[in-house]
């Protein structure tokens, strides 16, 4: 019996950069942008009862136009949402040690912001506003919700 199973690579990851982007092109001249951005997961400790948070660093990389812009507007402590693929890749560290790394290729980067961008920095936020047209401008409705709930 052949079972046929779907192949899907397909990624989606919110947090924030842990650095600034670091740009650098090909030989052929293409620009690649690449970060790392922290995505916590909250959850309660079972046995305690106390809520514990969990860290995961993901590696991205993204390439073309989308590589300017985000090295033009992002900075350390910028939130994004990443929609990508998985790829690995191998290398021989310093000591000739084999190493394998997951990273996410990211086909789109989502700038997220609140407000008036203070979070993300002046320069994003004037970037992103003016390509958004006044009536779509998200208006921050929080109330002083410390956390979003999703």
């Amino acid at each position: 019996m052949d079972i046929k199973v779907p192949e899907l690579n397909l990624v989606f990851v919110a947090g924030r950069l842990t650095r600034d982007p670091e740009q650098r092109f090909t030989q052929k001249g293409q620009g690649v942008t690449t970060f790392d951005i922290a995505a916590n997961r909250r959850y309660k400790d079972t046995v305690s009862g106390e809520w514990k948070d969990n860290t995961v660093f993901v590696p991205v990389s993204v390439w073309g136009p989308m590589a300017d812009r985000c090295k033009e507007k992002l900075r350390k402590g910028s939130p994004v949402l990443v929609e990508g693929s998985m790829i690995s890749s191998e290398y021989t560290d310093k000591s000739g040690q084999k190493r394998k790394v997951l990273k996410v290729n990211a086909r789109r980067v989502q700038f997220l912001f609140f407000g008036d961008g203070a979070d993300s920095g002046d320069n994003m936020s004037q970037g992103m506003r003016e390509s958004i047209p006044q009536s779509e401008e998200f208006k921050d409705d929080s109330g002083g919700l410390d956390e979003v709930p999703f």
